[in-house]
């Protein structure tokens, strides 16, 4: 089944359920629900963690157009008893694996969860104002980002490919130095062709030579713009790209990966709550799901692919982030 059509298999079945599941429901029956004994510690107004529990929700990041990590859930009804604020989307009315991820730590909190949708250059630009709690938006861990930005434990590895035009004489990535290349915007695929992205651990090789970047806010434009040949390639995720190829766009990703990055949940650093309890319940949220297939499961659900694996084996260590 191509990766589009496992979307839409997933959003007819939350569909034909949404209306029976209330916003509880992502708080119940989680292998990993936080112990009794450890809700409510520290201070709602100086912890994030404690303010979360405190407030029964985790406000998260949604992007409406980005199958298979992030969509919006068709003809779903909002539930009359969420918690989530009026200008918040609900578990219901959205999917894919990066919104489901969130779902996930939402459960394992025993909080709702909610959803609101900044622009991706305002997540990475860090400076929420505490309008969200975490990101999940397959955006790696970089050096750039963690000026700003606190990464937790990377969830998924992503393998990133160029992606041309089936026409198009490039054969390998060599073929498109100097040649128009898209990237989404603040993505780690922009620093990469600039060379200036650093994974810490994480050997980074350029494949291309002197590329002229144009940038897109998101990548459905970049790539519909390699389609039509406006530019000769666009740099990005292979579940993406590959998403739109499924969906039948004259594309075609040239062999070899580019490089593999590692997505994180981001936590603003600028909050002004201490964001360490949180930081490291959600490190161990994940690892446990990762380590209990869970993680593993929304993979293939949502890519066919396990693409977790790899990143279980990420020692977020070695990237040296200090917390408070």
């Amino acid at each position: 089944m191509t990766t589009r059509r496992r979307v839409r298999v997933v959003l007819m079945a939350l569909a034909l359920t949404a209306a029976a599941a209330g916003p509880a429901a992502c708080a119940e029956g989680s292998p990993a629900s936080e112990p009794a004994a450890e809700r409510g510690k520290g201070n709602p107004r100086t912890d994030k963690l404690a303010q979360i529990l405190d407030r029964g929700t985790l406000v998260g990041y949604a992007e409406l157009d980005y199958p298979p990590q992030s969509i919006r859930v068709e003809g779903a009804t909002r539930a009359s008893t969420t918690a989530c604020g009026a200008d918040q989307m609900t578990a219901a009315e959205v999917t894919g694996f990066d919104v489901e991820t969130t779902k996930l730590l939402a459960s394992a909190l025993g909080v709702e969860a909610c959803f609101v949708r900044p622009s991706w250059t305002e997540v990475t630009a860090g400076n929420w104002g505490d309008r969200l709690d975490i990101a999940y938006g397959s955006g790696s861990i970089n050096t750039d980002r963690m000026t700003r930005l606190w990464m937790t434990q990377p969830y998924y590895a992503v393998p990133n490919y160029y992606f041309v035009r089936r026409d198009s004489p490039a054969r390998a990535p060599g073929d498109l130095d100097g040649k128009r290349i898209g990237v989404c915007a603040s993505c780690s695929h922009e620093l990469y062709l600039r060379g200036e992205l650093e994974i810490p651990g994480v050997a980074i090789e350029p494949t291309v030579r002197s590329p002229e970047i144009v940038a897109f806010e998101t990548e459905g434009p970049g790539l519909a713009a390699a389609a039509k040949g406006d530019i000769d390639a666009f740099l990005c995720s292979g579940p993406v790209g590959q998403a739109i190829v499924d969906e039948g766009a004259k594309l075609r990703p040239l062999p070899g990966v580019a490089f593999t990055y590692y997505p994180s949940g981001f936590v603003d650093k600028s909050s002004g709550l201490d964001s360490t309890a949180f930081v490291k319940r959600v490190n161990r949220i994940i690892s446990t799901a990762q380590a209990d297939g869970r993680l593993t499961q929304l993979s293939m659900d949502w890519f066919g692919t396990d693409y977790v694996a790899a990143a279980a084996e990420f020692d977020l260590d070695r990237i040296r982030q200090e917390l408070p």
